[in-house]
């Protein structure tokens, strides 16, 4: 494989980074709930996806026309820096207003938004196309690996040690010593630190483009169009590219919000079983990573899409009438089977049939559907009624519907996808 230093450095950052930052997004929304303002932090995140609807075509049009080792070390250094700056105001002022953490999950949202799509596009660039499977079960892999060790970190730094006892994976075990639980401003800080030496990782990274792409000139509005007109001329990438991240779109309601009220309201529990759900959501994620295109390799590429994402609504389903952590657990650690599945699959997908010198455009306006998407539901769940009581059940079923609704379109077009797929997904 070509570029494989360049690969495994830019794994080695993003592991790096991405340990921090999951800490981070996990203890954020705890933060909200332990405040009783899940309602405002619903807002927030409205408001977070309203301005990403700016901000991802632009990015998009970047992850075309610079170059892509080079924004990372742009996104790395800036997101750094804002958070060193937020952490420094909760040390001096031994706490932190809740506008300034929503301010660091603004900020590492829009990293996101702009950090996945890139990292895709740029390993499109440099590897060749018969790895191209092989590249997406890699980058789910070490992306959930650092996720179990962010859940981990999150379990551990959340609530501390009781006892010289830690939850790992909902068991109590002993440990000769006992961690305070530590303030949202001490996690910002070591987000922060980490982006710094991701930053000095990425940028000794030296690589050979293996796609060629042309310099187009117009604005970021015009260059955004030939995504546009790409997709419009190509329908059949557009609807399972829409259809297929409808599995993502319930991932990031529940991670990013559904997850602690359920957790609180319905369960009646506290941050380490939150912080312990996203390590079975990484755990299930990783075995995708390893086994999912092996799992299927008899099944053509869109029939696996459609049977993740019908697991998906009966899951969805399950957590809505039923009240029991293991049970949250198993079906968070499917949860993670599905989604990471059905990413890998797009994936291949998506880098076969885009070409490169328009993959983050074509990209940016996926993401925009699904910025529709969460925007729609979360100022439906950010309501009284699904914050009192139980009624985040209803919010679940809900989700559990549309899920259908997505395999349904799926199955509706699955012909002409076939058209556009490997006959085969195995290794």
């Amino acid at each position: 494989m070509k570029n494989l230093s360049a690969i495994i450095l830019l794994f080695i950052a993003n592991s790096i980074s991405g340990i921090a930052q999951g800490i981070s997004m996990i203890a954020i929304p705890w933060y909200f709930k332990m405040e009783d303002s899940m309602s405002l932090f619903g807002w927030i995140y409205i408001a977070t996806n309203i301005v990403s609807f700016f901000w991802v075509p632009f990015s998009g049009t970047c992850i075309d026309r610079y170059n892509r080792r080079n924004i990372f070390l742009y996104i790395t250094i800036v997101s750094g820096l804002i958070v060193t700056s937020i952490a420094l105001l909760g040390y001096y002022w031994g706490v932190l207003p809740w506008y300034w953490v929503a301010l660091v999950f603004m900020m590492t949202f829009f990293n996101y938004n702009i950090h996945y799509p890139n990292l895709y596009a740029f390993v499109q660039e440099i590897t060749e196309k018969k790895y191209f499977g092989n590249i997406a079960s890699y980058i789910e892999i070490q992306g959930q690996l650092s996720s179990v060790l962010a859940g981990a970190g999150a379990a551990l730094l959340l609530e501390g040690t009781t006892d010289g006892l830690l939850n790992v994976f909902g068991f109590e075990i002993g440990v000769p010593f006992n961690i305070q639980a530590w303030s949202i401003y001490e996690i910002f800080m070591l987000d922060a630190g980490t982006y710094f030496v991701a930053f000095v990782v990425i940028s000794f990274i030296r690589f050979e483009p293996l796609k060629s792409r042309t310099k187009e000139i117009g604005n970021s509005w015009t260059q955004l169009k030939s995504g546009y007109h790409f997709l419009k001329n190509n329908t059949t990438i557009f609807l399972f590219g829409t259809a297929s991240y409808c599995v993502f779109l319930s991932v990031l309601l529940t991670t990013f919000y559904l997850a602690a009220v359920y957790v609180d309201n319905h369960l009646h529990e506290q941050g380490d079983v939150y912080a312990t759900c996203e390590m079975f959501y990484a755990v299930g994620a990783v075995l995708a990573g390893i086994a999912i295109r092996w799992v299927f390799k008899k099944v053509r590429l869109p029939m696996a899409v459609i049977i993740m994402t019908l697991l998906t609504s009966a899951l969805f389903l399950v957590l809505a009438v039923t009240q029991d952590v293991w049970i949250f657990y198993g079906m968070l650690f499917l949860l993670g089977l599905t989604n990471a599945g059905t990413r890998i699959m797009r994936t291949i997908y998506l880098m076969t049939n885009i070409p490169n010198q328009l993959y983050g455009r074509a990209s940016s306006i996926f993401f925009l559907l699904n910025i529709v998407g969460r925007v729609f539901f979360l100022a439906i769940f950010s309501t009284y009624f699904f914050q009192s009581s139980n009624h985040v059940i209803y919010a679940f079923a809900i989700i559990s519907g549309f899920l259908l609704l997505a395999a349904l379109v799926l199955i509706r077009y699955y012909p002409a996808f076939v058209k556009n797929t490997p006959r085969q997904t195995e290794p």
